[in-house]
């Protein structure tokens, strides 16, 4: 499912016009990424959770050149669904 394809499906559920939901849509993905950025976890109830984890460092290798490389710490985004999204999806 695209980014259209929800506006479609929004503006067909709710009668709303799809400039206008995009609208909301591109607005919601904006203020997702903002929060993750400036390093805040999102929770949306009953839907899941935008998390920011931190990978440890360790030591990488590259294969090719055969030498040792050293992997800083840093962070990762995840998702980690609410439990009633996981159940309906299994």
């Amino acid at each position: 499912m695209t980014k259209q394809d929800i506006v479609s499906a929004i503006s067909n559920e709710t009668g709303i016009d799809k400039s206008t939901v995009q609208t909301c849509v591109e607005a919601m993905m904006r203020t997702i990424s903002a929060s993750m950025v400036s390093g805040e976890n999102v929770y949306l109830r009953g839907f899941g959770s935008f998390i920011l984890k931190t990978r440890a460092k360790k030591v990488g290798r590259n294969i090719s050149k055969n030498v040792e490389l050293i992997i800083p710490e840093h962070k990762i985004m995840a998702f980690k669904p609410a439990q009633t999204l996981a159940e309906k999806v299994k």
